[in-house]
């Protein structure tokens, strides 16, 4: 391997234009200047780019992406610095490693690394999202183009071990980018020691010690290692002069040093290679490549040349294996095996999304510039991709290996990569490695939608639950009382019969709904605001089923309303005493960023439901390995003071509490029982089809954000007052309930129900002994009289009671019995 690096070291100098420094043009322009490791001139070049957080460019010569470099060269020096670590750390150290290297520009570096290492397995970020992958982590790179990078790696468990980490990059800078990778993995996987691997270290004074004092922070050992060190220094204004210099060279002929015409006739003629890439064999390390792939890829790489090889041109003497952005490591092998198994001058280089100024002096790092469209869906849209160096370098042929991503009708195009190369090589030959997929099979169902399953039209929420309308869950309610408060059965096992409201109460909700509307408004706004600022810019909304689900969808259209966004929602359910369904978790993790998630509830009563969901996240978090879950829930009022994100905390009527399934999508509460929900189903519920005629659920939406315009500044407003506001919860409701519970002797807070939304529910589904109001309290409660009048139910006034009512259920039912036979129940 030091023979690869010295003999590198000879071809860097014969592929320098005479002796030149290719940094040389920017140099005397800009006034920046290398200091440092005298072999950082040949390690390096400038280049100019546009870029709105840093002009200049340190174009490496070793790395493979933008100068087109022996492949053992490019190789040498990744697995040099990997033998270099895993000297440092030792082989036990070393075997329980894992080595993650930074999308697109350090693929190929890490890879090799790791490949020096010998004994860890490599993660590269990436910027591809994959349908069906749970990004592990992610994080921001500060001065690049295209900043957020995801973790996408198959097997979860790849950052739950404690053994070190290695971080590789191209160039260690500011080191932005390695803390916050650090900060975001080790916040959720820590971990003892970190090693932080780039070609160059190129910190300046002020940066040295900023490693050093997060090491401390974090309580972790961070070591650096580096092929070369030294300093970039930059003059006062040399971004704006940087700026005004690319602009006035992308001002003559088009961009100078561009190597780009007009596609005319029809599409060019190449060749398909087929390598006969191994089955399964990924084709990166997007989502981890282990030693054991490495050999099988080893095995493999001496036939794959060889197909290569037998179908160049007989004259080919200069041959260029042109890599696909993320895409670096496995076209640098194959490379790397031509230029040992032949006889022929191979160069190797990747193309890239960084646009960067072409400018054809020997004194410039990036001499030609091949720019042509974006041909693998990217995520972020289309946009304008880069060959560097690659025009006018004389090859006899260019072999372009993309993944199967990108082997797409845009790639072929008459203005695509392979017609542009075809403008600048007599050959050009493709060679298409198959994209690995994880293999994630899921007995999971797609989320239920309306009409088919709920009230609510289908893009409004789905249902992570099974249909459980054909099954007779209801049972009477005393018969559910005595069952629940025995201890015979849960209260997830049965449901309660729909309550049927009479003309009488319909009138009440009716004027309820009128009466709050815009109330509700505003503080569906204010929650909707909040969580845009502090959570995520585009949650995904998951409601608790079922009393959330309402509150959910008005959020949603909120996010429409004010936003123009189109956010994602899905209702899940959660059962006291039982968790949230976890295969519900593993259904969103699947789909989307945990980190997104949002979970949104009704009202908060004492908190119980908060309390559930936070234990239910850590035991999920342990069980299953997947993190990034917020167990802080989104709620529309907090009356008990036990979130942080909320629109009101008044306990004030919510007219969606009124009623049950009627105002709910004609979705029952949710069911779990043994018998009909399995280890890898949803949770249950019914959809009441048979109670269409007197469904209200759309009509209490469509009033509510009818109600949006008119208070959209004033939520706003509100919005912004408690962002800056001490919004810690105070938990105050729980303390009251613990105090009601004694004072009236009841001796369970599970049996005391605060506030309006929890005291309707005690009517509607339980049986209730008494309700107490607050004093003086107004037409709030006028629904909840009416119940207490049909139920024989007293209304006792309270003085001083924190909720505006608090609904407490008979603690008389101690016999067990469930079911809609009325067996007793053997748990």
């Amino acid at each position: 391997m030091e023979k690869a690096v010295n003999e590198g070291e000879h071809r860097e100098v014969r592929d320098a234009a005479d002796g030149v420094w290719s940094g040389s043009w920017v140099a005397e322009r800009l006034g920046v200047e290398l200091a440092g490791d005298g072999r950082l001139t040949g390690l390096l070049g400038l280049a100019l780019r546009r870029n709105p957080k840093r002009a200049h460019l340190l174009v490496s010569n070793v790395l493979g992406k933008h100068v087109p470099q022996s492949p053992s060269v490019v190789y040498g020096y990744g697995v040099e610095l990997g033998r270099r670590v895993r000297d440092l750390l030792g082989d036990d150290e070393a075997r329980r490693a894992v080595v993650l290297g930074y999308a697109e520009t350090a693929t190929g570096l890490g890879h090799s690394v790791a490949d020096g290492l010998g004994l860890a397995p490599y993660l590269h970020s990436t910027r591809r999202p994959v349908a069906g992958v749970a990004p592990a982590g992610g994080f921001e790179e500060s001065h690049s183009h295209a900043t957020s990078h995801l973790l996408l790696p198959e097997d979860p468990a790849l950052f739950t071990g404690d053994g070190p980490l290695v971080l590789v990059d191209d160039e260690f800078s500011t080191g932005n980018t390695v803390l916050n990778t650090v900060r975001d993995l080790h916040g959720r996987y820590p971990r003892r020691r970190y090693v932080v691997v780039a070609l160059v270290d190129m910190r300046s004074s002020a940066d040295a010690g900023r490693l050093e004092a997060f090491a401390r922070e974090i309580g972790a050992r961070v070591d650096l290692v580096a092929a070369a060190s030294g300093t970039v220094r930059l003059p006062e204004g040399v971004l704006e002069k940087g700026q005004e210099l690319v602009a006035r060279y992308e001002a003559l002929s088009g961009a100078r040093g561009t190597a780009r015409t007009t596609p005319t006739g029809p599409q060019p003629e190449y060749e398909r290679i087929n390598l006969h890439w191994p089955a399964g064999l990924p084709d990166g390390a997007r989502h981890g490549f282990t030693p054991a792939h490495r050999t099988r890829l080893e095995a493999a790489l001496p036939a794959m040349a060889a197909r290569i090889a037998e179908a160049l041109p007989d004259h080919a003497r200069r041959v260029h294996i042109l890599g696909f952005e993320e895409l670096m490591y496995a076209p640098l092998r194959l490379a790397r095996e031509l230029e040992r198994t032949t006889g022929i001058e191979v160069r190797y280089s990747t193309t890239t999304r960084s646009p960067v100024l072409a400018v054809d002096d020997p004194g410039y790092a990036i001499r030609t510039r091949i720019a042509f469209p974006a041909h693998d869906d990217p995520a972020d849209g289309p946009g304008e991709r880069y060959a560097y160096n690659v025009a006018g370098a004389g090859f006899d042929a260019v072999v372009a290996v993309v993944d199967s991503a990108g082997d797409t009708p845009a790639l072929h195009a008459p203005d695509g990569l392979l017609a542009r190369l075809a403008e600048h090589t007599p050959r050009v030959l493709l060679a298409v490695i198959p994209s690995y997929a994880p293999e994630r099979p899921s007995m999971l169902p797609e989320p239920l939608r309306g009409p088919a399953f709920s009230s609510y039209a289908p893009e409004e929420v789905g249902w992570l639950l099974q249909d459980l309308s054909d099954v007779t869950l209801e049972a009477p309610t005393e018969e559910r009382e005595e069952a629940i408060q025995s201890g015979g059965a849960h209260y997830a096992e049965s449901l309660p019969v729909e309550y049927q409201p009479s003309e009488e109460y319909q009138e009440l909700f009716h004027a309820a709904l009128e009466e709050s509307a815009a109330r509700i408004a505003q503080a569906v706004g204010v929650v909707t605001e909040t969580v845009l600022e502090e959570r995520s810019p585009r949650p995904v909304l998951v409601s608790l089923a079922r009393a959330g689900t309402p509150v959910g969808i008005l959020m949603r259209r909120w996010a429409q309303h004010r936003h123009g966004l189109d956010l994602p929602h899905y209702a899940v359910s959660i059962v006291r005493g039982r968790g949230i369904d976890a295969n519900a978790l593993r259904w969103l993790a699947r789909h989307h960023d945990p980190r997104d998630v949002v979970f949104v509830d009704g009202w908060t009563g004492k908190g119980a439901i908060t309390r559930e969901l936070a234990q239910a996240l850590e035991e999920f978090e342990k069980s299953d390995g997947i993190t990034g879950f917020d167990p802080e829930i989104a709620v529309l009022a907090d009356p008990g003071s036990c979130v942080r994100t909320y629109g009101t905390r008044e306990d004030f009527l919510i007219p969606s509490a009124c009623l049950n399934s009627t105002v709910s999508g004609l979705i029952s509460r949710t069911v779990l029982r043994a018998d009909l929900v399995g280890p890898d189903d949803f949770h249950g519920a019914k959809f009441y089809r048979e109670l269409a005629g007197t469904d209200v659920s759309v009509a209490f939406l469509d009033a509510v954000s009818a109600r949006f315009p008119e208070v959209t500044d004033a939520a706003c407003a509100q919005a912004k007052e408690l962002l800056a506001s001490d919004r810690s919860p105070t938990w105050e409701g729980w303390a009251a309930v613990e105090r009601i519970s004694e004072e009236y002797a009841i001796h369970d807070v599970n049996l005391v129900k605060p506030g309006v939304g929890e005291t309707t529910r005690v009517m509607l589904r339980r049986v209730p002994w008494k309700v107490l109001a607050r004093a003086g309290a107004g037409s709030d409660l006028d629904h909840v009289r009416l119940l207490a009048e049909q139920r024989g139910v007293p209304v006792e006034e309270v003085d001083g009671l924190p909720y505006t009512c608090v609904g407490l259920i008979h603690p008389k039912y101690t016999r067990g019995a469930t079911g809609a036979d009325g067996k007793a129940v053997s748990l």
